[in-house]
C-alpha cells in the first residue's frame, strides 16, 4: 500500500477538460482588435548571394501595412561567432537554406500578404550547395559561414583560432587506455551506421501575436518551451532591454524540443511595431517541416573489442552530426554525458562533430543525438551477440554499469535501476514465451539519459477559502501540471481539486529556464516541494497564534495543523486560509520556493520489440513492444506510461518511415502523405514495465522519464528486423523498399 495520498495515483491531467472541450487557448486563437497577418518570404535556393532586394512594389500594394528585411532588425550586428539566441531570422546579403526567410510582410489579410510576397523582387547568385557532411568536413569544402570557427570541447588551448572552418563543435572524450583495451579483446568488430534527418511532428503549427503599444513595448503571445528564452531572443532581435519585451504562454500542441526555437515571435514583433498594430503569424504544414529544427542526420563509427566471454574492453565511437545551416547547439555535448554509460568500459573513446551544409539547421529534438548514437552501439551489441553465440539480453546484463562506475565525461553514476529494469525485462519474455511463425523476430535494446537540470521558481498563494494557487514561469508539453499539482496537494494534504496551476507571464511569473531535457517535473518539483514547505512554516506559526502554542510545538499532518502530543488541540488548513482573511489580517499566505541547479537523475530503459517482415513486399509490422523503465517514483503514473508511449510511437516513424528527401539541398516531401508518420494502425499496445528505483537527488525519488524511452526504438526495431530476416541494416529508414532490397539480396 502508497504511504502516499494523492502521489503515486493514476489521475487524469488537470487540463484534460479544456482541451477537449476546445476552451484551451493556442497561439491561433488570440484574436485583437485591428489585427494584421503576417507572411515570410523564403528562399527557394539552399546557397546563394542576395544580389538585389526589392520591396517597393510590394509596399505599394493596398493593405500592405509593414515589410521589413534584414537591415529593418535593429538587433542584428558583426559578430565572430553566432550563439543559439542570436541566429539570423532574416537573411543578410547570402542565404545558406532553401526556405530561409529573406523578408516578411504585415499586411489587413492573409491574401494580401501573399501577394506582396510575389511583388518582393529578389536577385540571387545560386551557388554550389554543400550537402555532404563529410565533404564539408574537407579543408577544400566550401564555407557556409565565413566568419564560423570550430569549438573545440574541451579546448587545449583556449582562445586558440586558426582557420574558419564548418565544424562548429568537436567533442572529445577519452578513457582509460584505448589500444590496451583492444590488445585485450579475443574479438573486436567495427561499423558504420548512419540516421536520417527526421521532423518532431508536432501537431499544432508556429504562430505567434504580437503587439506594440505607444511607449515602445511589445507584448507577445507564442508557443514557446521556454518563456524567458524566448523573451531573450524577442529582446535581442529587438535590441530592447529585457523589461520592455512581454511573452504570454499558450498552450502549446506539441513540441518535443521543436519549440525552443522561435522562428515566427521575433519577426511579429517586429512588425507590430513597424506598422503600430497587432500581428499574427502562423506557418503553413509545408512550412513547418521545411523551416523547424528537426533531428540532425547522422554518420557513426563504432568500434568495439570483447573477450569470448562476453565482457567488453575498450569501445570507440566517431559521430558526425549534419547539423545544418547554423550551429545551433552542439549534439556532441550530449553524447559526451549519454552515449557508452549503460555499459562498464574502462578503454573508451568518443569524437563528435557537428558540421554545417546546406541544409535546415537542426536542433533539439528528444534526447539530442542520442537516439541516433544508440541505434549505432545497440545494433553493434546485438551482432556482437550473435557471433559470441550469447542471449543478447543477457550480454548487456553481464555488461551492466552500476553505483560507481565511472561514466566517460569523469562523473560517478550514482545508483540507478539498470539491472532491476533488466531483470524486469528478461522475466516478463519469459513470461510471454519465445516467437512462433515465419518472419518473426525479436529485438532488444537499451537506452541510457543522463538527465538536463535548470533553474526554477515557484509561488503558492492560499486563498481564503483552504484552496491554493501554484504559480510557475514554465509551459507544460508533458502533463507537468498535473504531477507538479499532485505534489501539492500531497504535500499541503488537499485533494487536488483545490490545487490550481497558473502558468504566469514574464512580469508575472517566477523565473524557469525551458521545458526540456526531461527536466520539468524533475528539477521543478524541488522548488515546489520547497514553496510547500514556506507555506507549511508560514501557517504553521500562524496555528500556534491560534490554539496558544510554541511554533516548535506543532506539526502538520492530512491537512491538520495541532499540538504535539495533544490531538484536540488542532486546526485545519481551511481555517489558517480563512483566518489569514478575517482575523490576523496580513493577506493571505504566499509561499515560496527556488532551485538553481540540482544534479541530475540519470535513467536508462531496457526495449524488446517484436516484428513481423512481409518478405514479398518488405513491410515491417510491430506485433508487440515492451519497455521495462526505472523511472524513480511515478508521480502519476497514468502520464509516465503516456509519455513512454508517445515516444516510442516517434521512434517507431524514426526505424520505419520518416525522412527528409532533399534535391539540391531542397525538401521534396513537404506534405504529411509523402512525410508518413505512424498512425494508430502503425503501432500496436506498447507495454510499460514501471520499474520504481527512487534517486537519492531531488525529492520523491524522481528520475527524468520523457527522454529516455526515445533512445533504443531505432535499435530495438532494426535488431527485430534482422531477427526476422537475417539481414543486418545498418541505415534508417527501414522502408518497405530497403528491407525488400535487403531480404532480396540475402537470398541471391
Amino acid at each position: 500500500m502508497s504511504k502516499y495520498s494523492v502521489v503515486g495515483r493514476r489521475l487524469p491531467r488537470v487540463d484534460a477538460l479544456s482541451k477537449v472541450t476546445g476552451e484551451a487557448v493556442f497561439s491561433g486563437d488570440i484574436a485583437l482588435p485591428h489585427l494584421l497577418h503576417g507572411k515570410v518570404l523564403r528562399s527557394p535556393y539552399s546557397h546563394a548571394v542576395i544580389r538585389r532586394l526589392d520591396v517597393r512594389k510590394a509596399q505599394g500594394l493596398d493593405g500592405v501595412m509593414a515589410i521589413i528585411t534584414a537591415s529593418d532588425v535593429p538587433g542584428y550586428k558583426k559578430r565572430s561567432e553566432l550563439t543559439f539566441s542570436e541566429l539570423p531570422h532574416l537573411a543578410k546579403d547570402k542565404v545558406v537554406y532553401a526556405e530561409q526567410p529573406v523578408a516578411a510582410v504585415a499586411a489587413l489579410s492573409k491574401e494580401i500578404a501573399e501577394k506582396a510576397l510575389d511583388l518582393i523582387r529578389v536577385d540571387y547568385e545560386a551557388l554550389p550547395p554543400v550537402l555532404d557532411p563529410l565533404e564539408a568536413m574537407e579543408p577544400t569544402s566550401p564555407l557556409i559561414h565565413q566568419d564560423l570557427y570550430t569549438n573545440i570541447i574541451p579546448n587545449p588551448e583556449p582562445g586558440k583560432k586558426d582557420r574558419p572552418s564548418n565544424i562548429a563543435y568537436h567533442v572529445k572524450i577519452n578513457k582509460g587506455d584505448l589500444e590496451a583495451g583492444f590488445k585485450e579483446a579475443d574479438m573486436i568488430l567495427e561499423n558504420t551506421y548512419r540516421t536520417q534527418k527526421v521532423h518532431h511532428g508536432f501537431i499544432e503549427p508556429f504562430a505567434a501575436v504580437a503587439a506594440a503599444d505607444a511607449n515602445g513595448k511589445v507584448t507577445v503571445w507564442t508557443q514557446s518551451q521556454g518563456l524567458f528564452i524566448a523573451r531573450q531572443m524577442i529582446a535581442q532581435f529587438l535590441d530592447l532591454p529585457r523589461n520592455r519585451v512581454k511573452v504570454i504562454p499558450v498552450e502549446i500542441g506539441g513540441a518535443f524540443g521543436g519549440k525552443t526555437y522561435q522562428p515566427l515571435a521575433p519577426l511579429c514583433a517586429l512588425l507590430a511595431m513597424k506598422s503600430g498594430r497587432p500581428v499574427r503569424m502562423e506557418m503553413t504544414r509545408d512550412e513547418v517541416l521545411k523551416d523547424s529544427r528537426p533531428a540532425p542526420e547522422s554518420i557513426i563509427t563504432v568500434k568495439m573489442g570483447v573477450t569470448d566471454q562476453g565482457t567488453i574492453t575498450a569501445a570507440s565511437a566517431e559521430l558526425i552530426y549534419d547539423a545544418g545551416a547554423f550551429p545551433e547547439m552542439s549534439h556532441g555535448m550530449f553524447t559526451s554525458s549519454n552515449v557508452f554509460c549503460q555499459y562498464k568500459i574502462p578503454n573508451l573513446s568518443l569524437d563528435t562533430k557537428d558540421v554545417l551544409t546546406n541544409k535546415v539547421p537542426s536542433a533539439y529534438y528528444r534526447a539530442p543525438g542520442i537516439p541516433q548514437a544508440h541505434f549505432a552501439i545497440e545494433s553493434h551489441l546485438d551482432i556482437i551477440a550473435r557471433r559470441l553465440k550469447m542471449d543478447p539480453l543477457e550480454l548487456r546484463i553481464q555488461n551492466a554499469a552500476v553505483k560507481g562506475d565511472t561514466l566517460p565525461n569523469g562523473e560517478i553514476l550514482p545508483r540507478v535501476g539498470f539491472k532491476e529494469s533488466l531483470e524486469k525485462m528478461a522475466e516478463y519474455l519469459k513470461q510471454k514465451g519465445n516467437l512462433t511463425g515465419r518472419n518473426r523476430g525479436r529485438g532488444i535494446a537499451c537506452g541510457f539519459w543522463h538527465g538536463a537540470v535548470g533553474s526554477f521558481g515557484a509561488y503558492i498563494q492560499v486563498n481564503n477559502n483552504g484552496s491554493v494557487n501554484l504559480i510557475l514561469g514554465i509551459t507544460d508539453i508533458s502533463g507537468s501540471r498535473t504531477s507538479i499539482a499532485q505534489i501539492v496537494a500531497e504535500e499541503l494534504g488537499l485533494p487536488l481539486n483545490k490545487v490550481t496551476v497558473v502558468i504566469g507571464d514574464t512580469e508575472t511569473a517566477p523565473w524557469a529556464t525551458m521545458s526540456v531535457g526531461s527536466l520539468t517535473v524533475y528539477s521543478l518539483s524541488t522548488a515546489v516541494y520547497r514553496a510547500c514547505q514556506d507555506v507549511k512554516a508560514q501557517m504553521g506559526s500562524l496555528a500556534a497564534k491560534k490554539l496558544g502554542a510554541d511554533p516548535s510545538e506543532i506539526e502538520f499532518s492530512k491537512g491538520l495543523f495541532q499540538v504535539k502530543g495533544n490531538t484536540e488541540k488542532s486546526i485545519s488548513f481551511t481555517e489558517i486560509a480563512r483566518s489569514t482573511a478575517m482575523t490576523f489580517g496580513k493577506g493571505p499566505v504566499l509561499g515560496r520556493g527556488a532551485l538553481d541547479g540540482l544534479p541530475p537523475a540519470p535513467t536508462l530503459s531496457v526495449h524488446a520489440a517484436d516484428v513481423e517482415v512481409d518478405d514479398e513486399t518488405g513491410k515491417v509490422r510491430i506485433k508487440a513492444y515492451a519497455v521495462a523503465q526505472d523511472v524513480g517514483l511515478a508521480i502519476n503514473p497514468l502520464s509516465v506510461e503516456g509519455q513512454i508511449q508517445g515516444a516510442v510511437t516517434q521512434g517507431i516513424g524514426w526505424a520505419l518511415m520518416e525522412n527528409y528527401i532533399f534535391e539540391k539541398g531542397v525538401m521534396q516531401n513537404t506534405t504529411l502523405l509523402d512525410y508518413r508518420m505512424p498512425t494508430a494502425t502503425d503501432v500496436p499496445m506498447i507495454e510499460v514495465l514501471i520499474v520504481e528505483v527512487g534517486s537519492s537527488r531531488g525529492v520523491y525519488g524522481l528520475r527524468h522519464v520523457g527522454e529516455p524511452p526515445m533512445i533504443p526504438v531505432l535499435a530495438a526495431v532494426a535488431n527485430a528486423v534482422h531477427s526476422a530476416t537475417g539481414v543486418r541494416f545498418k541505415e534508417l529508414p527501414l522502408t518497405p523498399e530497403v528491407v525488400l532490397k535487403g531480404i532480396k539480396q540475402r537470398d541471391k
